[in-house]
């Protein structure tokens, strides 16, 4: 399925266009309802991919690449054997571990990754993810000892609205509670339960948050539709853990619970059409440097403000995600080291990854989510990124400098990819952003920059982010304007400076075992 059919399948999903409900098959696996299984049913179990996803879970992981690779020389291909991980990450963690959740969002972008390597090289970035899950999953004892179990449905009470009984459930911090109304919502058909899931997630803002549910949502395009229950209540889960902290913590929950049903009725944005007002590109330049430079408030209500005014939402988003571009390209960089993250870093958690991972998923969401959620996501994204300038050092001006941009005088096209790749390998982040940058703006073709930096993503551990972020920026290319594209790419060449060094766990072994260089 091309990107313009499944995003157009996933549209119809979200605005409950497709209507399909989780049937008695579902149930009787996860479940849901006393009449369907068994009460004294302890394991949550996947049908005809049970076998595989017990693999994952459980097959040392000195013997796991090879018997990867057996199942793909047998004929199993990645997108099954990336499903079956799905799901046992899924089950083993439902949310609740920082790595294992990690991992979840890392498995669908190693896939997209996939397509676009030669032949004898697509398993390598899906082997080096699924390696990563398996070791999680044991080193935690997950595989003995799962966090996901049936649950039953509550029933839920006549014409109540979904979306808020669900927030208000999420916002008890009571498990129980929480899983038992999705459990019920579930039931019904599948892109409504995503819509309801939606007022928890924008109830905090936190990067896993919004990227966990957008990922959950867009593997269902592997896994299955029969699966969403499973896979969209990790996303539960992990809003009553934060509400918990919340609680424990004694701390105020997020203002943005009070910003935005504030901006939506101030600007009665529930009561009109989603416009389609084409915006030019001083109009979105200004809108992205109101989110990047002004407050969070200031940042939502431009963003309310844009909607309101009719200004199609995909040029709203585009404003966010340029503006958490922004925040990759002005960042100075650790300035304490961290594991694997030494100062002057930027990859991995960093301000700018972090912040484009949001605004990715905020702009997805809102493309599959029906009216009130579309609007919703684009108002918490601005906000959301306009939080990131208090987080990191920022610098005045966007890197490279035009001074680092002026020590680069090839126009080559293949010269410049040699020096693009050597200052990646010299870890020099300005040099790569300026090279790239030069390269751009000479026109070339992005799609041998792309290539080079797909080659450091798959290789490279990236401190956990290298999948998505890679992804990130190849979506976000397309989804940008000639005038503003070549910004994410400079963004990605600098974080893949910044992460090279270190490979990830599994890869060498990945590479002997398909007789490919590493």
């Amino acid at each position: 399925m091309n990107s313009n059919s499944r995003r157009e399948f996933l549209a119809d999903i979200g605005r409950g266009m497709l209507i399909g409900s989780v049937g008695s098959s579902l149930a009787l696996d996860l479940g849901l309802s006393p009449v369907f299984a068994d009460d004294d049913a302890k394991k949550l179990t996947f049908g005809n991919m049970e076998p595989l996803v017990a693999a994952m879970q459980e097959t040392p992981l000195n013997k796991l690449q090879t018997m990867l690779v057996k199942k793909l020389n047998s004929g199993t291909d990645l997108q099954t054997l990336i499903s079956a991980a799905a799901l046992a990450n899924t089950r083993s963690f439902g949310g609740q571990d920082y790595t294992g959740f990690h991992t979840f969002m890392a498995l669908a972008p190693a896939y997209q990754m996939a397509q676009q390597l030669p032949t004898e090289l697509k398993p390598l970035p899906v082997l080096k993810v699924l390696y990563r899950n398996t070791s999680r999953i044991q080193e935690t004892g997950h595989h003995k000892n799962e966090v996901l179990h049936p649950v039953k449905a509550t029933t839920l009470p006549k014409g109540s609205a979904g979306g808020p009984l669900l927030q208000a459930a999420t916002r008890s911090a009571d498990y129980d509670k929480a899983e038992s109304v999705f459990a019920a919502q579930a039931q019904g058909p599948v892109g409504e339960a995503f819509n309801h899931l939606q007022f928890a997630i924008q109830d905090e803002l936190n990067v896993h948050r919004v990227v966990l549910s957008w990922r959950a949502w867009a593997m269902l395009d592997m896994v299955g539709q029969e699966h969403a229950h499973s896979l969209l209540r990790q996303s539960v889960r992990f809003c009553v853990k934060a509400e918990q902290g919340i609680v424990n913590s004694k701390r105020q929950p997020s203002k943005i619970r009070t910003v935005l049903p504030m901006l939506l009725d101030q600007y009665r944005l529930l009561s009109k059409p989603i416009g389609k007002r084409k915006a030019d590109d001083a109009w979105v330049e200004s809108l992205a440097q109101t989110i990047y430079r002004g407050s969070s408030e200031q940042a939502a209500d431009a963003a309310a403000a844009a909607l309101a005014e009719g200004f199609d939402p995909e040029a709203i988003g585009e404003a966010i995600s340029l503006a958490s571009n922004a925040l990759v390209l002005h960042d100075q960089g650790r300035t304490k080291a961290r594991p694997d993250k030494p100062i002057g870093s930027v990859h991995g958690d960093s301000v700018g990854v972090h912040a484009s991972d949001s605004a990715n998923a905020w702009r997805n969401i809102a493309r599959v989510s029906n009216k009130r959620n579309t609007l919703a996501s684009l108002i918490v994204g601005a906000y959301h990124t306009a939080t990131g300038r208090y987080k990191s050092k920022l610098n005045a001006v966007p890197y490279p400098l035009d001074e680092q941009i002026e020590q680069i005088t090839s126009k080559n096209p293949a010269t410049l990819i040699q020096e693009a790749e050597a200052a990646i390998r010299d870890k020099d982040q300005f040099r790569a952003a300026a090279v790239v940058h030069r390269y751009g703006e000479l026109g070339h073709s992005a799609r041998p920059v792309f290539d080079l930096l797909l080659r450091y993503a798959t290789s490279e551990d990236g401190a956990l982010h290298a999948e998505k972020y890679y992804s990130t920026v190849n979506e976000e290319f397309r989804n940008t304007r000639a005038a503003f594209r070549w910004r994410q790419l400079v963004g990605l060449a600098r974080v893949t400076a910044s992460e090279y060094g270190k490979p990830s766990p599994g890869y060498a072994e990945a590479c002997g075992l398909l007789n490919v260089n590493s």
